[in-house]
């Protein structure tokens, strides 16, 4: 649903970079720019995810949750379960591998399955957490303006060669965002 009163929406300059900022940019105080589309820093790929890399970051996650579950199945075929002591001694460090794959595996997995989720309802991490400080969603309530279906949201994330212009999708066509 598109807010009732878009004028309350002013658009903003960032404080830090002194550049106007589009619709849904944030300054990252990590990499020190402004980002379109911004989601999260990452420490795992030292590197901002926005509009432009988030699909690779998507596609990232997906390669990495396949590589731990190759080297879970491996850990796990290495394990051979015998109730001794012995045992435990000769295979002690398979044994602390196999759960750190494990761990590893499940971070994997829920970070796939949660930045789908949010892909899905064409919302960031940065929009789903803070929420409540961020003006153009503030005025919306429960509702996310940019979410335009499952399947249009899944089509333009993944499938969308050119950046959105968001305060298009969010004003009605014939209102002034200014």
């Amino acid at each position: 649903m598109i807010p009732q009163l878009p004028r309350t929406v002013r658009l903003r300059r960032c404080g830090y970079c002194m550049l106007k900022q589009p619709m849904r940019a944030k300054h990252c105080q990590l990499c020190q720019h402004c980002v379109r589309r911004y989601d999260h820093h990452c420490p795992w790929i030292e590197n901002c995810v926005g509009e432009r890399n988030h699909p690779h970051f998507i596609v990232y996650l997906a390669v990495q949750l396949v590589v731990l579950l190759w080297a879970f199945h491996i850990a796990w075929s290495g394990l051979y379960f015998e109730q001794s002591w012995e045992w435990l001694r000769h295979n002690i460090f398979l044994l602390l591998s196999f759960f750190l794959i494990a761990i590893f595996t499940i971070v994997a997995t829920l970070l796939l399955v949660s930045h789908l989720y949010l892909v899905s309802c064409n919302t960031t991490t940065w929009e789903f957490m803070s929420r409540h400080r961020i003006s153009y969603l503030r005025q919306c309530e429960s509702e996310n303006p940019f979410d335009q279906g499952v399947i249009l949201n899944l089509w333009r994330f993944f499938c969308a060669c050119r950046l959105i212009t968001w305060e298009k999708i969010y004003f009605p066509e014939d209102s002034d965002p200014v």
